[in-house]
């Protein structure tokens, strides 16, 4: 049986060693003395993102411009995703990236194994896009390689795909890119963070290690054992019952992490219009108690694949939403300038 105790939050000494804080005063919107660190935490309250439109089909800028219109204020994170050899930064995303922080989501291979990747079988692609961002992407951005892992796991030895391949396969993605003078990128594992994958005997092996990974990322979807934010963040099964949530677990194993929800969303309940709006109001009222919580970044997309995740589906969840949106806590601290 798995055992977790909650522990005290404390500030990530990491982030803060390295580099001093980056002044933020002079650029319109944050509070003042409002600050991001060299590893982009918010000094103050937390990052609002959006994957806009996704699955929708329009071009990313468009589909930015018309989800910060519907949502009432411009995105500070803007979630992108990549697979395989597809050439990034693109020309609209360095666009982007001169006013936004991009959130840069890569499966670095379709076809090679989590092993082969760690032994250096797409080398080539990694040096070639080291070279790309270092051309291209100036500023800093955040990088999550292969999200989600839980679900993709082989346990079998020798398969490849082993939670301990995963760890590796990340591990020599971000020291590859490093080593080819990739500076600006903040690392992200990203987790489904589901109890029925959490409680396997090999979750915690996933794990690369400390010195390659900045931010914790969780990609939960309010399902129906979902009523509330506190739920969506720590949720538990009863089938599961050593876990204890997310959350939870987080600030025990890594209390001097900043977390970011790098996916999140609410699917339209036919029976319960009103659930939505109910939902996005709990975010409004309990997020202060998830101080960890450092980014919360949404899944808009009416083609998500279990169900349509946009935030304005009625008027009152498109209310509702902008009304978190524009809440203080999510509009202290101004995106970086450089």
């Amino acid at each position: 049986m798995l055992a977790y105790t909650v522990a005290a939050v404390r500030p990530d000494r990491d982030a803060t060693a390295d580099r001093p804080p980056i002044s933020a005063a002079n650029i319109p919107g944050g509070a003042p003395g409002c600050a991001a660190t060299a590893k982009l935490i918010p000094s103050c309250g937390a990052w609002w993102g959006v994957a806009p439109d996704v699955f929708g089909g329009r071009p990313p800028a468009e589909a930015l411009a018309t989800a910060e219109e519907r949502m009432g204020r411009k995105a500070d994170i803007v979630h992108v995703y990549h697979r395989g050899g597809e050439p990034f930064p693109t020309p609209a995303e360095r666009r982007l990236a001169r006013t936004r922080l991009l959130l840069i989501n890569w499966k670095p291979s379709l076809r090679r194994t989590w092993a082969e990747i760690a032994t250096g079988a797409i080398d080539r692609r990694i040096d070639r896009l080291a070279a790309d961002i270092n051309r291209d992407l100036p500023r800093r951005f955040f990088l999550t390689i292969h999200h989600e892992p839980e679900n993709d796991v082989r346990p079998r030895p020798g398969s490849g795909m082993t939670a301990d391949d995963y760890a590796a396969m990340y591990r020599h993605v971000v020291q590859r890119l490093r080593y080819r003078g990739v500076k600006n990128a903040v690392t992200v594992m990203t987790y489904m963070g589901a109890p029925n994958w959490a409680t396997k005997p090999w979750f915690e092996r996933l794990y690369p290690g400390d010195d390659v990974v900045d931010w914790i990322g969780l990609d939960p979807y309010a399902d129906r054992r979902v009523d509330d934010f506190a739920a969506l963040v720590d949720k538990i099964r009863p089938d599961h019952a050593p876990w204890p949530g997310f959350y939870r677990w987080t600030q025990t194993r890594f209390p001097g992490k900043p977390i970011m929800i790098a996916e999140w969303g609410a699917f339209d309940r036919p029976e319960d219009p009103a659930f939505k709006a109910t939902f996005y109001n709990s975010v409004r009222r309990q997020i202060r108690g998830y101080p960890q919580i450092k980014a919360l970044v949404y899944f808009d997309s009416p083609n998500a694949p279990r169900g349509d995740t946009r935030f304005d589906t009625t008027p009152p969840t498109a209310h509702a939403f902008t009304e978190l949106a524009r809440a203080p806590y999510f509009s202290s601290t101004p995106v970086p300038d450089h």
